[in-house]
């Protein structure tokens, strides 16, 4: 079992209640994919013969990675096509997420979609070890589950001024199941990987002075079509935005083949100490 799908089995402990666990290694946060994807996952026990379509989710504290995360479901709605589920994730007894999702059955109807833009594609880039390895930085990292090749870097450890938008490529670094379910919640983790940063292009940050503050705030996803997320997609990310301390992330998620599978939005926390 790769280590994505562990993150995503999450314990049943009662009815409409659950149990995350954060792999080894986090030692100061937890990364807020993880809690994204494992309310998703929560969701998604409680829904049968739909897909979700849009998740919209709130950050409020910040997660101990030293113990679980308890996830509560709450079943908002069961209509003919749609479903909504509430899920309040858990810890030291109080909130430190919550996420409504609605989830539709599956239907045909009107189609169009923006068209992918046509950047070099993954083969041939570096991935983010090859390029901090590159710049001359050995430092030991974790490897994250989640593959990404970024089209155009930052320059590591120097910040020239850049326009506010970015595209990566990106996948899970293991084989997924060929589940819906799995492979969306699987989207919902990377998704939260570098939506961020695109806000901070324009403003001359250095990561590592130490001094910077950043922290999501909120995140929304609308899933458009089904994908396999075991291969490569185009995440392309724009942010109009900055204002009183927050910086505002759109991101177009597209699959190797031009397909507009899903959509973005984050407000996050980004200032100086």
């Amino acid at each position: 079992m790769s280590e994505l799908v562990r993150i995503l089995d999450i314990e049943p402990i009662d009815l409409d209640m659950f149990r995350g666990h954060t792999p080894e290694g986090e030692t100061r946060r937890i990364y807020g994919g993880q809690v994204i994807a494992q309310a998703l996952t929560a969701a998604y026990r409680t829904i049968d013969g739909r897909h979700c379509h849009s998740m919209h989710a709130y950050f409020i504290r910040p997660g101990d990675p030293k113990i679980p995360i308890l996830l509560k479901v709450e079943r908002v709605r069961d209509g003919g096509s749609f479903a909504v589920r509430r899920v309040v994730a858990l810890q030291h007894g109080q909130q430190i997420f919550n996420l409504a999702a609605s989830f539709q059955v599956p239907e045909t109807g009107f189609e169009h979609q923006i068209e992918m833009p046509a950047p070099p594609g993954p083969d041939g880039l570096m991935d983010e070890d090859e390029l901090r390895k590159a710049a001359g930085d050995d430092t030991p990292r974790r490897t994250w589950p989640i593959e990404v090749r970024p089209v155009d870097p930052m320059p590591h450890g120097k910040a020239p001024k850049m326009e506010p938008t970015q595209s990566v490529w990106f996948r899970a670094r293991e084989p997924l199941p060929a589940d819906v379910a799995i492979n969306q919640c699987a989207l919902a983790y990377a998704s939260d990987m570098t939506l961020l940063d695109t806000s901070l292009r324009p403003h001359e940050v250095v990561w590592s002075e130490g001094r910077l503050q950043v922290a999501s705030l909120d995140h929304a996803l609308w899933f458009h079509e089904a994908t396999d997320f075991s291969d490569w997609h185009l995440y392309v990310q724009d942010s109009p935005s900055a204002s009183g301390g927050r910086g505002f992330n759109r991101g177009s998620i597209f699959n190797r083949a031009g397909k507009l599978v899903a959509s973005a939005a984050q407000e996050a926390l980004i200032r100086y100490r």
